[in-house]
């Protein structure tokens, strides 16, 4: 059997977020995201010609929208090229990425979970540390019921959950917060799993014990990226905070 690697054995309990970390979902977001704003920029052209390039995966959506609410991501990235529409015509941008998104995730194959993923979590239920995923989506129980983890989660809080109690999206601690009361620890027992740079700054706005940086594209200025906006420490698998031995 595996037991989790220090420093995960010293805390209580442990957060992670949904895609990107639990699940290899982050791609039909950011997917969804490039279609629905691409059509956007077409029809509504800024008035800048810079503006006007497509978006772009590798660049916008970790800068812009990744790891944060629906509305705010489209605002953000919007801004970024000199837009700012109305309420309305930001709520239907959202909209029409969320009808996209729920398509793909219902009618494609379903997202797997990594499996150094699936190994730290049954690790951690192995030594009786209970585990919560976050995620500002509104389908994040879809997601990880068709990835078939459900069970191994004590706590999930997502995008209805935020929008039922009135939780403000990453990068404001709110969301992990709420995981770590459902799961009865104090987040500076807690330890914090995330790939988004909103994600740790979350995190360490929060006060929880340790922030854990995922970079699954191994490259030094996101490592770097990700260190400077919270995290502790950054692996490129949380296979990575597996030790062999006895679960203690």
């Amino acid at each position: 059997m595996r037991e989790t690697a220090t420093p995960l054995r010293v805390f209580g309990a442990v957060v992670l977020d949904t895609d990107g970390v639990i699940t290899d979902s982050a791609g039909l977001h950011a997917q969804a995201w490039k279609a629905v704003f691409d059509a956007f920029l077409r029809e509504q052209p800024p008035p800048s010609p810079k503006d006007r390039r497509p978006f772009d995966i590798e660049l916008d959506y970790p800068a812009y929208v990744d790891g944060t609410s629906r509305r705010d991501g489209a605002a953000a990235f919007l801004a970024s090229r000199g837009i700012r529409p109305g309420p309305k015509a930001l709520e239907a941008v959202a909209a029409a990425k969320d009808r996209l998104y729920t398509q793909r995730l219902r009618h494609g194959p379903p997202v797997p979970a990594y499996p150094g993923t699936l190994d730290l979590l049954h690790a951690l239920r192995g030594g009786d540390v209970p585990a919560a995923a976050v995620s500002a989506s509104l389908h994040a129980r879809e997601l990880l019921a068709r990835a078939q983890v459900m069970s191994l989660f004590a706590a999930v809080v997502d995008g209805t959950d935020a929008r039922r109690l009135g939780l403000a999206g990453k990068p404001a601690p709110d969301l992990f917060l709420e995981a770590a009361r459902a799961l009865g620890v104090a987040p500076a027992r807690t330890a914090v799993v995330e790939d988004a740079l909103a994600g740790v700054e979350a995190g360490r706005r929060g006060g929880f014990g340790l922030v854990i940086g995922v970079d699954r594209t191994a490259e030094q200025s996101r490592t770097g990226q990700l260190l400077r906006h919270g995290a502790d420490l950054v692996v490129t698998d949380l296979g990575e905070l597996l030790v062999k031995g006895a679960v203690r």
